[in-house]
Order: structure tokens, then C-alpha cells, then sequence
């Protein structure tokens, strides 16, 4: 009986067992996957999958197909050029534990891995996705190397990667690179402490690398090249990563030091730190790792020496070392200085500044020296965060540290007490800690304002001799300056009213000094001092190829190097427009100064180009004017011919006149084109009648007004300028300008004066009235000519009114501005030039319409004396305030005679040499016209409004001061030292 159980038993063993031979031996479900994914590609042919074999892992197991029993754990299928999509359903494969598709053409979403809790390695990279779902990381929590690079995934937004895989608690490799991952670094990253591979480069990621990483065992780092912003921070957190290997981080924004913990990480065989904003000394022991192999820094800050290397790939270009080739160590006194950069942090401003080896010949922001060596730093309202470095009392020259009005912490270090030739400390308004060390007797010390130093600071005192208390140095500061100041501005004033002597026909050299910009604390008043006594003859040596500069005409000369530097070798993002003379570039100086460069291009450098070229210099060397666009230097070398401006940011008046539609910009209010036509108005007057000669401009058009960020306008480009002869107005010349704005006299008979620039002038006022080009080819006939059509049509009120730009939003009281501005067009655009004002009739016109839709939140421009009038009336004021004397020696009939006569005891002229020693002490990078007052700010200079300036300035050497007055942007009188 128990036989024959036994037999049937067996029986049915074997009758299952060919049954599911019969059927097959894979899973229904991941056929069904498998052949959707084989019916979603439209080159299946290349997968080899049988189609009358429904059994991928039976006894023919299908290529690329690895099976555990009857469910299928592998699929690899890399490299094959597959076209299609995945199937939705692919995580029905349960059982699945590696997928490899990397280097396919697969497009569409990714289908979702929600629940393969079994997948350990999905290897997804180099293919066509676009889509990453929400749920695609819930459950993988066996998953160990996940690989999604170079997929198009939700390219429009980008991604971040969901908190689900922090449950993938096993997962050491994650490579994410050029797949749109955007965001900050997830923080919960720095809890997988199985991660040793992270590789994320050519994203979208932002901000600092999460603290939570140092904890991680990588060995692998990759977070290179992420889109702007970028990611920033310092490497903190990297030195701390002790497993590190391979370590990329170029192409970001970083920022700080490399820390001397980097020592730590004795594996590292890669480093590049290229390309972001490191600054500080590379330290010596990075390059003495061990394992180091690879180590690249170009285009960063770094300062200091540069270290020796013992392997060969090692770049570091583009930084500021001190000298050139490594191992060669920085100068003593540039040693020290860097060690008081490193001490407050490393600010911008001084780090672009402080470069080379040499702080008395290079242009260190701050500092001033004595022959050859540094004697005070002058750093005062500078944001300074940090300590004072010890290594100040290396400087045995210094004889003032000025460092008040910043943020100073920490004492004072005693090593300053040993500086022989120092005689002031200013410390004040900072945070020093006690104790104050005990200076000689011949130094002050001025340390009011730090409050953790209370009223008791015993190591403040005035110089030797002196019996007074700290505190009675104080008062001595506080009292006895300004009471000398207040003296001294009262002497101007005396002096400047009472003024009577004629000064000489030619100029003096032109000291302008230009107002603060408070939107920028790091820029300090500076003085522009420009040499007119002389004047420019180079014309041969522009045509020489045989020679590297030019005649320096108030040192103007700017090495060529120096430009393609700050233009990034010409650059093409940095072009700014085109014209007949050639290409404008932006630039930007070592230290943050933009400037503009125009650069003749070689098929134009005819002698005509040369003339523009060498009369553009002339004039602009001539001429100084707050609405003149200022000219900075120029270049010759070679074939180099070029010009540098001052650079205007909101770039010429007709890109916001006929443009601002395509550089979806604002269009221009009524205020600011009221302002604007004031300006252009300003700064022909002065050509016309206040410079030196008569200067005709012939070319005036509203893409040679450029405007600022305050869209005050400053007319541009003098190539065109004429020089009328002494004693006239008028000369006959070729033809030359623009078509839309000559005047018809100008057109016909070739003969140019000063009415030449008001029709032009007249035409521009039109443009800003209707935003219409002067000439519009596109334009309907009558109207084609915008000077002609537009005096038709402003013979009535509702013409008018058709015709006024529409992006102008004219209430019925500005209608009123409107008309005015519209008489004054039609009046300076007549035919006849006899019947057209001349611009100081329009200044006259402009001056009460800006005044009376001046912006409630504007700073007032006009106080005291009415510099809103022209300035021929404010001098005839001048004189009437004076009685009117016979004695003076300005004759306001003359087009020269504009500036005042000077007064008793006032130099006629002072060199721009004695302007540089005054207030600089040296000449400085070629620019010796650009003199920062800053670095003087002993005596300080003081603004009473934005026309006038009065500037005070302590002379070390004789102990006098030094005094400028600047009208509306033009220097009217230079006096001698005076004591």
C-alpha cells in the first residue's frame, strides 16, 4: 500500500516537472517587461532577443539578460546604441539587482525604481532622458553606485535630489555630472557614511559644501564647473575630508584660503582649485604631500611667493604672486604687508590692488612711501574685518598707520611699539581689546571709539613733549582740526571773491575732483590731474611701426600690455559696439576700475583714422568737464592704436531711445531725458565757449551721448572735434559727421561753426521727444528727415502731440515742459544758422525745466549759488559780488576768457608733478592723473555740494596745504602751496 503512495507521488513529481518545462522557466511578470522594453525601441535588432523564444532565462538564455532562477537580476546593455524608451512598469522586475544601459539613445522619462528594494548597481549615464519622477529613489535600499550622468533631465527647472535616498544607506558611489541637478548640496549627503565616490560637476549647484561632510569617507570629489552662480564657500570642509584622492572644484566661485590643515589629507593625488576666487599664501606644505601629483590654481587671487613643486603638473597663472617662478621668495616688506592682508581677510578691494613685488612702484591701494620703502598705510572707513597683524613692526619706515572707521579686533600688537619712525596711530572706532601697549613719547595714538578699551587708554598720548592726558589728545583732534579746516575754507572763500588778476591764456593743469559715490564703499574721492601747458605733437610717431610709445602728453601713455590684460586679450563678450574708427571693449584694471578701450581695426588705420585718432587725444587732453566723457590714456605700439575712456555703464542715449525693446530695458522718463538734454546742453556750452580754445564737436548724435548709472549723460567721441583759430568761430574744413544731423550750411559749403553743433544739438532734443532716429530710411518720405517733418508738426498742439514718443507717459502740466523743449529743438534745428541760439541760450531754456521735475529724492544739485544758470552768468554774479571792478580781467565777450581771474597769492599753474606730490607722493601705474585723495585722508576733503568742492590736503613735506576748487566738473583755479 505504501508503494504504490509512493509511486504516485512520484508520478506527479515528474508530471509538474515537464508541465513547467512546457511553459518555461522565467516569470510571467518580467517577460512582459522585457518584451515591452524590446517593442519601445525602434532598433530592437541590436538586443538579439529571439521573438519565437518567450523564455529569457530557460536553457537559451537571452543575450544581455542575467537571470537568479526564474527572475531576471541583470540586465546589460551598454553601448549598443539603443533608440527608444524604457517601460513604466520596470520596476515590476523585483528581483532585478544591476542595470546596466549607459550609452544608449534612450529618451523620455525614466521610469520610476520605486520598490526595487533588491538593486544594487544602476548604471543609467550618457543617454537621452529628460525626465527624472518624483517617487524614482523611494525603496532602494540595497542600492550601492548610481550613475545618471549626461542626461538631459527636466532641463527647464532642474532637480534636486529627494531625501528617499537617504535610505539607501549602502550607496558609496553617486555620480550625478551634467544631468541639471540643481540647488544646494543636500545636507543629509554627510550622514551616508558609506558615500567614497561623489561626482556632481557640470550642474546647477549652489552655495557652500554642507558642514555634514566632513564626517564622509571620500576619496573622490567632483563638483566641478557648475552654472553661475556656483557653487561658493571655503574648503574648510575639504581639508577636513582626510581619505581625499581626486579632489575638482574648478570653475566655482570659492572663496578664502586654502587652509594649512590641507596637510592632512597625506593621499591626494589631484587637486585643481582653477578658476574661482581663492586668495591668500598657497601653503608651503600642499605641495610636499606625499601623493600629490596634480595640483592646479591659475585664475584665482593668490598672493605671496609661489611654492616649489616636485612634480610636473603644477599651473598657477593668472594669480597675484609676488614674483614669477616658484620657490622664489616675496620681499621682505611685501612679505609683511601680506601678512596684514591675511590678519583682516583678504578685502576685494586691496587684494586686486596689492600685487607684484614691489609696494612702492606697483599700485598698492593704501599705501605711500618715502624713496622706496612704505611709509603709511592708509586704510581709514575701509570695512576692515580682523587683527592687526604683528608684522606691521617689520616696516621699520612706516610713519602713520591709519586704520580708523573699521572693525578691528584684538590688540594692538606690541611689536609696533619698536617702530622707529612712527609718529601716528589711529586706531579709533574700532573693537581693539586691552591692553594698549605703551608707545614712545613722539607717537599718537588716537583710540577713541573702542569700546571694550572704556576711558581709560594709557597708551594713547600726542607726541613728546606734550604734558596732555590721553584724553587731552583727544580734544586736541576733535577741536583743533576742524577749528583749521573752518579757517583755512574761509580763506578761499575770501580769496576766491576777491580775485582779480587775469590768468594766461593757456590753461593750467586741470585738477578735477569728482564726488564720492556712496553706493560704493570702497570708492573714495579722487582728483583727475590732467597736463594742458603743452601741446600734442606726435603725428609722426603714430604713423611708426618702429617704436613702443608715443610723446607723453601729461603722462596719458598706458602700455599696451596693461589693456589687453584688462580686456581679456580683446576679448569678444567684452565688445561694447562698433564704428568707423573700429571696436569699443570693456575693460577692467587690477584693480576694479572699468574703463572702455576703443581699438582701430587694421582695415581702417588710414591717415584719416590716425587723424581721429590724434584728435580725439588733443582735445580730450584739453578739455575737463563733469559732461565730457573723460579720456583715461592712450596706447601706441606696433600696429596698436588705442583709447581709453572712462566707462559709462548704461552704454549710448539710443539704445534707450530706438533699442530698449530688444535689450528689454526701460524706456527713458520724461525726467531723465530732461536731465539728459540738459547735460549734452552743459557740455557743448563749455566746448563752445569755456575750454581753452573754441572746440567744435561736428559730430554730435545720440550714440555719442553715453550715460552713466545715474543716466547723467556725457557727450563721447571727439574724433571729429575741430580746434577754431584764436579770435574765431568759424572755419572751412571737409565735410564731415553724420546724415540726419549736419546742418544744411555745413552740408553745402563745408563751412563749420559753433551753430553747426546747436543744429545737431536741435536734432537730438527731437529723438528724445519722439524716440524716432534723426534718419529712418524704413520711414514714410515726409517723415524720413526727422529735422524737417518734426517742425511741420509742431506747428499745433494736437500734431504735436501725435508725434511724442509713446512710451512717455505726458500728463497736461509736463505737456507744458514738452512744448517748450519742442520750441527749443525747432529754434536750434532753424535752417538759416543765424536764426539758431547758441548753447548758452539752451542751458538757460533746460535749466528751470529740470529744475521743476527734478525727483523729489534727488540730492539737491543747486544750492547757494544758482550753477543751474550757465556759467558765463554765475561768473557775470561772481563779478557784480565783487563791485564789479574794472580790475578784473575777464571779459565775457571773449569765447576763451571763462575762468575768473586769480586771486593775490594763487599760482598761475602748478605741474601735474607737484599735483602728484601733493597728494599722492608718486606716480602710480601710468595713470599718474588719477590721484585717490583717499590715500591722503589726514586732512580729508570736503564736499559742499555736488558742483563745488573744496579740498583740503596736509602736504608732509612743508606742512602746507594744497587747494582745488572744481565748478560743474571744471577746475577754475589751482593755487600754490600756501602755508
Amino acid at each position: 500500500m505504501a508503494s504504490g503512495k509512493t509511486t504516485r507521488t512520484l508520478s506527479l513529481c515528474l508530471l509538474l516537472g515537464l508541465v513547467s518545462v512546457a511553459l518555461g522557466a522565467t516569470d510571467p511578470g518580467d517577460y512582459q517587461v522585457l518584451d515591452e522594453f524590446r517593442k519601445g525601441l525602434s532598433n530592437a535588432e541590436f538586443l538579439k532577443w529571439p521573438k519565437n523564444n518567450q523564455d529569457p532565462c530557460g536553457s537559451s538564455p537571452w543575450p544581455y539578460v542575467f537571470c537568479v532562477g526564474s527572475r531576471v537580476a541583470q540586465i546589460q546593455a551598454k553601448d549598443l546604441g539603443l533608440v527608444g524608451t524604457l517601460p513604466r512598469d520596470l520596476n515590476k522586475l523585483s528581483m532585478l539587482a544591476n542595470v546596466g544601459l549607459q550609452g544608449n539613445n534612450l529618451t523620455g522619462s525614466l521610469p520610476s525604481f520605486k520598490g526595487l528594494s533588491s538593486l544594487q548597481y544602476a548604471f543609467l549615464g550618457n543617454n537621452r532622458f529628460d525626465t527624472i519622477p518624483a517617487d524614482f529613489f523611494v525603496g532602494l535600499d540595497s542600492l550601492q553606485v548610481l550613475s545618471l550622468d549626461r542626461n538631459p533631465l527636466n532641463q527647464s527647472t532642474g532637480w534636486t535630489l529627494p531625501s528617499d535616498l537617504a535610505n539607501s544607506a549602502q550607496l558609496t558611489n553617486l555620480s550625478l555630472m551634467e544631468c541639471n541637478l540643481a540647488g544646494p548640496l543636500p545636507d543629509f549627503l554627510g550622514n551616508m557614511r558609506s558615500l567614497s565616490h561623489l561626482k556632481l560637476s557640470y550642474n546647477s549647484l549652489t552655495g557652500e559644501i554642507p558642514a555634514s561632510y566632513a564626517a564622509l569617507p571620500l576619496q573622490v570629489l567632483w563638483l566641478n564647473n557648475q552654472k553661475a552662480p556656483g557653487l561658493s564657500g571655503t574648503l574648510d570642509v575639504v581639508a577636513s575630508m582626510t581619505f581625499l584622492t581626486d579632489v575638482l572644484l574648478h570653475g566655482n566661485q570659492f572663496t578664502g584660503r586654502i587652509p594649512s590643515s590641507i596637510a592632512a589629507l597625506t593621499s591626494l593625488n589631484r587637486l585643481w582649485l582653477n578658476g574661482n576666487q581663492f586668495v591668500g599664501l598657497v601653503p608651503a606644505n600642499l605641495t610636499s604631500l606625499p601623493q600629490l601629483q596634480s595640483l592646479h590654481l591659475d585664475n584665482n587671487a593668490f598672493m605671496g611667493p609661489i611654492p616649489k613643486a616636485s612634480f610636473s603638473d603644477f599651473t598657477f597663472s593668472s594669480n597675484s604672486f609676488c614674483q614669477s617662478a616658484p620657490g622664489v621668495p616675496c620681499p621682505p616688506e611685501v612679505a609683511a604687508l601680506l601678512d596684514f592682508l591675511d590678519g583682516v581677510g583678504y578685502p576685494p578691494k586691496l587684494t586686486k590692488s596689492w600685487s607684484g613685488n614691489d609696494s612702492c612702484t606697483a599700485s598698492w591701494m593704501g599705501i605711500s612711501c618715502a624713496g622706496d620703502r612704505t611709509a603709511i598705510i592708509n586704510l581709514p572707513n575701509y570695512q576692515l574685518n580682523g587683527i592687526i597683524s604683528p608684522s606691521l613692526g617689520e616696516l621699520d619706515s612706516l610713519a602713520q598707520i591709519l586704520l580708523g572707521g573699521n572693525n578691528l579686533t584684538g590688540t594692538i600688537p606690541s611689536s609696533l611699539t619698536s617702530l622707529k619712525s612712527l609718529k601716528l596711530l589711529n586706531l579709533s572706532a574700532n573693537d581693539i581689546s586691552p591692553p594698549v601697549p605703551r608707545f614712545p613719547a613722539g607717537v599718537m595714538v588716537i583710540l577713541d571709539g573702542n569700546k571694550l578699551l572704556g576711558k581709560s587708554t594709557p597708551g594713547s598720548r600726542t607726541p613728546s613733549g606734550s604734558s596732555s592726558s590721553s584724553a587731552g589728545s583727544k580734544t586736541l583732534v576733535v577741536v583743533v582740526v576742524p577749528v583749521i579746516v573752518g579757517v583755512l575754507v574761509a580763506l578761499l572763500a575770501v580769496l576766491f571773491l576777491r580775485c582779480r588778476k587775469k590768468w594766461k591764456a593757456t590753461a593750467p593743469t586741470a585738477i578735477v575732483v569728482h564726488p564720492r559715490d556712496s553706493s560704493d564703499p570702497y570708492n573714495f574721492v579722487k582728483t583727475a590731474v590732467a597736463s594742458t601747458a603743452k601741446k600734442i605733437k606726435f603725428a609722426k610717431e603714430l604713423r611708426s611701426n618702429d617704436r613702443s610709445g608715443v610723446v607723453e602728453e601729461g603722462n596719458l601713455v598706458i602700455s599696451v600690455q596693461v589693456l589687453r590684460a584688462a580686456t581679456r586679450n580683446f576679448a569678444p563678450e567684452n565688445v561694447l559696439g562698433r564704428g568707423g574708427f573700429g571696436v569699443v571693449y570693456r575693460g577692467e584694471l587690477h584693480d576694479g576700475t572699468a574703463i572702455a578701450v576703443k581699438r582701430t581695426e587694421s582695415a581702417v588705420r588710414s591717415d584719416k583714422a590716425l587723424d581721429e585718432f590724434q584728435a580725439e587725444i588733443a582735445v580730450l587732453s584739453k578739455v575737463r568737464h563733469r559732461h565730457l566723457v573723460s579720456i583715461l590714456g592712450y596706447a601706441v605700439e606696433d600696429n596698436e592704436r588705442l583709447l581709453v575712456y572712462e566707462y559709462m555703464p548704461q552704454g549710448a542715449l539710443s539704445r534707450h531711445l530706438f533699442q530698449w525693446r530688444q535689450h528689454q530695458i526701460e524706456p527713458l522718463s520724461w525726467k531723465k531725458r530732461l536731465n539728459i538734454a540738459l547735460d549734452v546742453a552743459r557740455g557743448i556750452e563749455y566746448l563752445h565757449n569755456f575750454a581753452n580754445h573754441c572746440f567744435i564737436h561736428r559730430d554730435l548724435k545720440s550714440s555719442n551721448i553715453l550715460l552713466g548709472d545715474d543716466y547723467r549723460a556725457k557727450v563721447s567721441d571727439f574724433g571729429l572735434a575741430k580746434l577754431a583759430p584764436d579770435g574765431k568761430k568759424s572755419m572751412a574744413t571737409k565735410l564731415a559727421g553724420t546724415f540726419g544731423y549736419l546742418a544744411p550750411e555745413y552740408a553745402v559749403t563745408g563751412k563749420v561753426t559753433t551753430k553747426v553743433d546747436v543744429f545737431s544739438f536741435g536734432v537730438v532734443l527731437m529723438e528724445l521727444l519722439t524716440g524716432m532716429k534723426a534718419l529712418d530710411e524704413t520711414r514714410p518720405d515726409e517723415s524720413r528727415y526727422l529735422a524737417s517733418w518734426f517742425i511741420k508738426m509742431k506747428s499745433t498742439t494736437e500734431k504735436l502731440k501725435s508725434i511724442i514718443d509713446p512710451s512717455l507717459a505726458i500728463t497736461d502740466e509736463a505737456f507744458d515742459a514738452v512744448c517748450v523743449m519742442a520750441e527749443l529743438a525747432g529754434h536750434c534745428a532753424a535752417r538759416d544758422p543765424y536764426q539758431r541760439p547758441d548753447m548758452r541760450h539752451a542751458v538757460s531754456v533746460l535749466a528751470p525745466l529740470v529744475e521743476k521735475w527734478k525727483p523729489v529724492d534727488d540730492e539737491q544739485e543747486c544750492p547757494g549759488t544758482d550753477v543751474c544758470q550757465p556759467l558765463l552768468h554765475m561768473v557775470e554774479d561772481w563779478q557784480a559780488a565783487d563791485g564789479g571792478s574794472s580790475g578784473s580781467s575777464l571779459s565775457l565777450d571773449s569765447s576763451k576768457a571763462s575762468i575768473p581771474g586769480r586771486p593775490v597769492g594763487f599760482a598761475v599753474s602748478m605741474a601735474s608733478a607737484d599735483g602728484r606730490n601733493s597728494v599722492d607722493g608718486k606716480r602710480r601705474n601710468g595713470f599718474s592723473y588719477n590721484i585717490a585723495l583717499s590715500r591722503a585722508a589726514a586732512s580729508g576733503c570736503l564736499a559742499f555740494d555736488y558742483y563745488y568742492w573744496f579740498c583740503l590736503h596736509e602736504k608732509q613735506e612743508s606742512n602746507g596745504f594744497f587747494v582745488a576748487l572744481a565748478v560743474n566738473g571744471t577746475a577754475l583755479m589751482v593755487p600754490d602751496m600756501i602755508s
